[in-house]
């Protein structure tokens, strides 16, 4: 399954869970594991707070100051930043399925990260069912 987002800014979390839990849904399936892929090099995917809102922006924050757009990045598209920032956060999770929703603590969810915005992106869902042990 493949999720289209279009996201709105240079950089952004953008809460995908709701999105994931639908297609577990759709698939009927019980127990497993849900691979959420991104398959871009200017963008990732984490799991964190999505309760508070402020969390996000500190998350984004942090990774402005640790990669900054000013570099002398020798990248000739300008966007080493975001190459740079999808590399740390990582292009997938792997996450349980139990009871057909994904296992995820109290206040954590899926977020697609942008970096390199606005566009149009794609996440790429895949569930492989079977019983966690």
């Amino acid at each position: 399954m493949i999720i289209s987002i279009k996201s709105s800014k240079k950089t952004d979390l953008i809460d995908i869970t709701a999105d994931v839990e639908k297609i577990i849904s759709d698939s009927k399936i019980r127990e497993g594991i849900i691979i959420v892929f991104i398959p871009h090099t200017t963008a990732g995917v984490i799991i964190n707070e999505n309760a508070d809102p402020s969390v996000k922006e500190d998350i984004l924050m942090m990774l402005n100051k640790i990669v900054p757009e000013d570099e002398q990045y020798r990248h000739i598209e300008g966007n080493s930043a975001a190459h740079i920032k999808s590399t740390l956060v990582g292009s997938s999770e792997l996450i349980a399925i139990k009871d057909g929703h994904v296992v995820l603590g109290t206040w954590q969810g899926i977020f697609f990260c942008e970096f390199d915005g606005p566009r149009l992106r794609k996440v790429h869902v895949n569930i492989l069912e079977g019983k966690i042990i």
